[in-house]
């Protein structure tokens, strides 16, 4: 007698399953429509927009040269020197010595503490401190003239000197004013993209005779990068609309000042507001891109990012005919 065959176990049937409605989306997704529908028809046929107005504010040449060499040089060289100053800060907050923690430290608290309004009206006045009659900011011997006549000499003893009024109040005590109270937020940033790297790292760069700074330069914030830069744009982004807190100098330089004395003359200020806001938009959407493009090229090797729907498949197929 054979012995019966055994039987293969009951493959389950085709599942009916029925899918989950969601009628909330659909309700959303109508009452969004019938929102931006109405805002659309609000800026295009409210008379306030006045956008013949907007553009021909928008095409002055005093505007698009202040866009040029007030908005955009403010924004590019406050966060050069920002960036600059708060790798170095975050260094210093790093390091061994008490002394150079404590100055960073100091000069972090003092900076994040003022608003960039107050920081900016101050640098506008701030020419009182060396007023003309003193020589006004010079290079030479430091210290009251006094002194000199302490010593008994005679004759200038300045080298260079400069009206503090205007060197303040103009495109140099802009971009001192960003750039200082920027380094104080970028000193932070720094800190903690230092910090995420393992310290192995600097110890294997000590271990094949590279210095402490070689190998913070060529080995650590190579790798700091990743978590530095999408802060960095976000401050980028609000260094750019902080340019507008210029107006408080005043720089005659700046657009939202040029667009501001165009809206008091013609009392259009709202269609020049509109115009400011369509620059900082344009000027915005032109950095996210390059942030983007930065996070992709510091972020090459960390995670499993696909770019294209063949390379998910072929993935899919690996883990399929893996065992």
């Amino acid at each position: 007698m054979t012995e019966p065959a055994a039987r293969e176990p009951e493959r389950p049937g085709i599942i009916d399953a029925v899918p989950v409605r969601h009628p909330g989306r659909y309700v959303t997704i109508v009452v969004l429509a019938v929102l931006g529908l109405m805002f659309l028809h609000l800026v295009l046929f409210n008379p306030a927009f006045n956008w013949p107005f907007v553009f021909e504010a928008m095409n002055q040449s005093i505007v698009i040269e202040g866009f040029i060499k007030g908005t955009l040089l403010c924004t590019v060289l406050a966060m050069f020197f920002g960036v600059i100053g708060g790798v170095l800060l975050a260094i210093m907050r790093l390091s061994d010595n008490p002394i150079l923690r404590g100055v960073s430290w100091l000069y972090t608290w003092f900076f994040r503490a003022i608003p960039r309004l107050v920081l900016l009206t101050i640098m506008g006045v701030l020419g009182i401190l060396f007023p003309l009659n003193r020589g006004g900011l010079s290079l030479g011997v430091p210290f009251d003239w006094k002194l000199i006549e302490w010593f008994g000499l005679s004759g200038d003893w300045r080298f260079y000197s400069v009206d503090a009024n205007t060197l303040f109040s103009g495109l140099v005590g802009a971009i001192i004013g960003l750039a200082a109270s920027e380094a104080a937020y970028m000193a932070e940033i720094a800190r903690a993209g230092i910090n995420s790297v393992d310290k192995g790292q600097m110890e294997a760069a000590r271990a094949v005779g590279m210095s402490r700074g070689l190998a913070m330069r060529r080995v650590v914030l190579p790798q700091a990068m990743r978590v530095i830069v999408p802060p960095t744009g976000n401050e980028t982004i609000a260094m750019l609309k902080d340019t507008s807190l210029l107006i408080a100098l005043p720089l005659s330089t700046e657009m939202f000042f040029q667009l501001s004395q165009i809206g008091a003359r013609t009392f259009q200020l709202f269609p020049v507001f509109v115009a400011a806001t369509l620059y900082y938009l344009i000027a915005t959407s032109v950095l996210m891109i390059g942030q983007a493009y930065l996070e992709r090229r510091f972020g090459r090797g960390f995670g499993t990012t696909v770019k294209s729907t063949k390379e998910k498949a072929a993935i899919g197929l690996q883990i399929g005919g893996s065992k």
